[in-house]
Formats: C-alpha cells, sequence, structure tokens
C-alpha cells in the first residue's frame, strides 16, 4: 500500500497524465533511471573519446603502467574515479531493470 499525502499524489497524477497512483509512481522511477543511464552512458563515452579505450582497457593499462600518462597523475585518478562511477552506477540501473522490475522496463 503506497501513502502519500494528497497533494503530492495529485502533483504525481498530474506530472505524469497517469489517474492511477502507482502507475505514476513507476513511470516516474521508469523514466529517472532511463534519465540516468543516458547521462552516465554519455559521461563514459566522453571518457571513451578522451582516452580511445574502454574503461576496463583503461584499468588494465594503468595497473601495468602502459598508460601513455602516469597513472598516479591528478588527471589520470580524477578520470579514473568518475569514469568507475559512471560505470558502476549504469550497471546497477542495467541491473534494476533485469531484476524484474516491469515499471522499469
Amino acid at each position: 500500500m503506497i501513502t502519500l499525502s494528497p497533494r503530492l499524489g495529485e502533483l504525481l497524477t498530474k506530472a505524469t497524465q497517469t489517474p492511477d497512483l502507482e502507475t505514476a509512481l513507476w513511470k516516474v522511477l521508469s523514466e529517472y533511471v532511463e534519465l540516468k543511464s543516458k547521462a552516465l552512458q554519455e559521461q563514459i563515452t566522453q571518457f571513451e573519446q578522451k582516452w580511445e579505450m574502454s574503461f576496463e582497457e583503461f584499468s588494465r593499462r594503468c595497473q601495468e603502467g602502459t598508460l601513455q600518462a602516469d597513472p598516479y597523475s591528478w588527471e589520470v585518478e580524477r578520470d579514473s574515479w568518475a569514469w568507475e562511477k559512471a560505470v558502476t552506477l549504469l550497471r546497477h540501473y542495467d541491473t534494476l531493470r533485469s531484476y524484474g522490475y516491469q515499471g522499469l522496463r
């Protein structure tokens, strides 16, 4: 059972143009996951273009010391953290969809 204030419920149903509160919540969550996924994919694509490789290759080359940049430099560390975060969050959102959350498909 979903319990929300009447005002919030009305806002959700009006914003999503659905009469049912549960459907409205699923729609909001679904759209949120899609928007976040697209933004993360864009961020990942920017890193792939910048470094001309996938995150897996970037990580491997950092560990092996074969990256054409100092793996301990601020730029590489910063990109590594941000890139790993984006990849991890994108996998998380993909997992949400694959676990059978019908509203998130």
